[in-house]
């Protein structure tokens, strides 16, 4: 079973995307902000990460460069899950090492599971 790490501070869309991980047959673990999800992704190894950008403390791409940099890490693969959606932040957050960039408002939590189901397989094969 695939562990999925969700990082999201708002509570209800956190909650809406870690029961639908759930229910999709993954193990879902989710963070409130960037310094917790930067320690769950160094304790629970997770097969894949779901980062916000707009995060009290640590903002998401400073979250991304942490991982990117820390060798345990550093492979795997994060889907940015953000209302940030203009261009200079999508080639921000890819550049730095993001698997995909989803803007929240054009994906539905099917979309999103889709997506996750892509990348994992695509780390995988890699």
């Amino acid at each position: 079973m695939s562990k999925i790490l969700i990082v999201e501070d708002d509570k209800f869309l956190r909650e809406l995307i870690k029961r639908k991980v759930t229910s999709e047959g993954f193990e879902a673990i989710d963070a409130v902000d960037g310094e917790k999800g930067l320690q769950s992704a160094r304790s629970y190894k997770p097969d894949l990460i779901l980062l916000d950008l707009m995060l009290p403390g640590i903002d998401g791409f400073e979250v991304l460069k942490k991982i990117k940099q820390d060798e345990s890490i550093s492979s795997t693969p994060v889907i940015i899950l953000s209302n940030l959606g203009q261009r200079d932040d999508i080639e921000k957050g890819l550049k730095i090492g993001a698997a995909d960039y989803l803007v929240k408002a054009h994906f539905t939590p099917n979309e999103i599971i889709e997506k996750i189901r892509e990348v994992l397989k695509n780390s995988v094969s890699k």
